[in-house]
């Protein structure tokens, strides 16, 4: 089981999360680069309603589809197009120009990712230590916050896991990986502001149910996409535990279209239904 961490206090959070901006290293050929999540969010939401149906993306846009398990599909309005916790399957359409790994388990990473694939982002250092990732890919930038794991046998990995973070058309959209425990005030601060979370619901091998709820509710997300659910059972007993402080909005098409002006004004867990091999995405 996890093992819960003290709460963050909102001022000592504001504080960190601006140290951060400060501090979080960049990439020396993204230097002009600035990180969205890191920057204090000032600028209420608007509340018209995420689009469900896949069409020509405007350039504020954002498709997110939901391919199996940990995996979403990602597409820019540029056409950048990325994988999550990619274990050899990213869904119909061409090849992702990214696909980012998390090694707890072999259905989240591959030992063969395809060679035509540009950019291989693992979660975790196969050398030691954390893994770093800072990068800009098209229109998206990319960027990973290292997190611990629990092993085979319940011994702690440090780093083993990575939170990814997709900056794109003004949107933070957060993967939390195989999350194993709740977030310390450093991660929280260099995570920054997430507008999109998808988090692991199965309140067992990755955060237990209390855990994850106590995780989202300090993260402030507007939009909550549960994945990594073993059942229908598990995927319940998450909403239920959510409460009343969340919308909770149902569709019945695995791929739904966002932007940062249409994001819900009341925070809002959506449930996507896992698509198929066959689904045209792109």
């Amino acid at each position: 089981m996890a093992s819960p961490r003290l709460a963050v206090p909102r001022r000592l959070l504001s504080t960190l999360l601006f140290v951060a901006c400060l501090s979080v290293p960049i990439a020396t050929s993204y230097a002009a680069t600035v990180s969205r999540c890191l920057a204090m969010a000032a600028a209420p939401p608007l509340t018209s309603p995420v689009r469900y149906v896949p069409a020509a993306l405007g350039g504020n846009e954002v498709q997110i589809s939901y391919v199996t398990h940990a995996t979403f599909r990602i597409k820019s309005a540029g056409g950048t197009i990325i994988a999550t916790d990619y274990a050899g399957i990213a869904g119909a359409g061409r090849l992702p120009d990214v696909v980012t790994m998390n090694h707890a388990h072999e259905t989240h990473f591959t030992y063969f990712p395809d060679p035509e694939i540009k950019h291989v982002l693992r979660g975790w250092n196969p050398g030691g230590g954390p893994a770093h990732h800072h990068l800009k890919v098209g229109d998206v930038l990319i960027r990973n916050v290292p997190t611990d794991i629990r092993n085979w046998i319940g011994e702690r990995e440090k780093d083993g896991n990575s939170i990814f973070i997709f900056e794109v058309a003004g949107l933070c959209i957060g993967h939390l990986g195989h999350l194993h425990h709740e977030l310390a005030p450093e991660d929280l601060a260099h995570i920054g502001q997430l507008d999109i979370i998808m988090a692991p619901v199965d309140g067992s091998f990755t955060l237990d149910h209390a855990s994850m709820v106590r995780t989202l509710k300090v993260l402030k997300a507007r939009l909550i996409i549960p994945m990594h659910a073993f059942g229908p059972s598990s995927l319940a007993a998450f909403v239920q535990r959510m409460g009343t402080e969340f919308a909770l909005d149902y569709t019945d098409k695995p791929t739904v279209i966002v932007s940062a002006d249409k994001l819900p004004s009341k925070p809002t867990i959506m449930v996507i239904p896992e698509g198929s091999a066959g689904f045209s995405w792109d």
